[in-house]
């Protein structure tokens, strides 16, 4: 009975100590950040390269998706697992979601994943592990929040950092991650090219710009272009309801703007011109847009581009009765009316025939 009892306790503490005692199958998801001089720190002035790398993320073969790499600050519960949200309690530097972009956002792609073609910041591997570069162009950044309104983040004043968190809209808590990095002087062996990035100073990442700072990237030290912006539209799309497409050149190299439509009918942004001073993007036109000459204007530098065209009005398709149509109609009413008479006429003169027999029967 003692034995049976001692090896009932033993079997009891094995089962407990499973339960209690972590798996090592998962390991906490980790980030390290380095300048080329291997510090976790972005010049205040110019553009540094960070290479960043990951282990023990969650790594699922053939997923879709996999994780953004971003720069920027986060609020307290900012991860989008938790319900955060971008423009609200994390902000990161605008970029385009095109393999080619700017350097500023990267994504890492599932091993396998029906998104490995579009990543640029290489694959996970089926340990979680993964590693790319990421360009900060300095200590401040322009913004976008929840309602489009622009925002300048001071790194100086608030802790930036390298966040992750799963791209393409899929919340993944163990692949979600902020990293902090400090801001001094680096010096030219660290840094890469001047920052293109806002001079307006702000007070936290919720603030907005000081009106009496420049108003765009292009207007501080960094690259200018070679002549004035010019802004245009694809004029035969300009129909209302419809998508329209519209490019800009001559601005800043790295400007990031804001087109809006007749003073805040419509909007859309950010875009971030490329470094020859051009970007291409499309707005929405509202299905409201009445017949007329409008106008559209981007936002972000100094001297903001317009540029005014004409709108066409909402198509709008009536159904017309065509001639063969309505002669069709009218042939096929006649015969409709033919066929009825036709009909009468049938019991009308049965009718007349019944009468006649039941009378010979009377007679007999």
């Amino acid at each position: 009975m003692r034995h049976a009892l001692a090896a009932r306790l033993s079997a009891a503490t094995l089962v407990v100590a499973a339960v209690l005692l972590p798996s090592a199958a998962h390991a906490d998801s980790r980030v390290t950040v380095a300048n080329p001089a291997g510090q976790a720190k972005v010049d205040p002035t110019y553009a540094t390269t960070l290479t960043v790398s990951g282990s023990g993320f969650q790594s699922i073969k053939g997923g879709h998706g996999g994780i953004y790499v971003f720069f920027g600050t986060v609020s307290p519960g900012w991860q989008p697992s938790k319900g955060g949200a971008t423009g609200k309690d994390y902000y990161y530097v605008p970029d385009s979601e095109s393999k080619d972009n700017q350097g500023f956002q990267r994504f890492v792609a599932f091993p396998g994943s029906d998104t490995a073609s579009s990543a640029n910041g290489g694959t996970m591997s089926a340990s979680g592990g993964w590693s790319t570069r990421i360009v900060v162009p300095g200590a401040t950044f322009q913004t976008y929040d929840r309602a489009g309104d622009v925002h300048t983040v001071d790194c100086r004043k608030v802790t930036c950092g390298v966040i992750t968190v799963g791209a393409h809209g899929v919340a993944n808590a163990h692949n979600e991650t902020f990293t902090p990095v400090t801001v001094g002087s680096l010096g030219a062996a660290a840094t890469s090219t001047p920052s293109a990035a806002p001079t307006a100073v702000a007070t936290g990442p919720a603030a907005t710009a000081d009106p009496s700072a420049p108003a765009g990237p292009g207007t501080g030290s960094g690259p200018r272009p070679a002549g004035a912006a010019a802004l245009e539209v694809d004029r035969a799309s300009a129909v209302a309801g419809n998508v329209l497409a519209f490019s800009a050149t001559g601005l800043p190299a790295g400007t990031q703007v804001s087109a809006v439509f007749d003073d805040g009918a419509a909007g859309a942004g950010p875009f971030l011109a490329g470094a020859d001073g051009s970007l291409a993007g499309v707005i929405t036109l509202p299905a409201d847009t009445g017949a007329g000459t409008h106008e559209l204007r981007l936002y972000g530098v100094a001297k903001p581009p317009s540029v005014s065209f004409a709108v066409q009005p909402a198509e709008t398709t009536a159904e017309v009765t065509t001639p063969a149509a309505a002669e069709d109609d009218d042939t096929r009413a006649a015969w409709l009316f033919a066929g009825a008479a036709a009909l009468v006429l049938l019991v009308a003169v049965a009718r007349l025939g019944l009468r006649g027999w039941k009378g010979r029967r009377r007679a007999a």
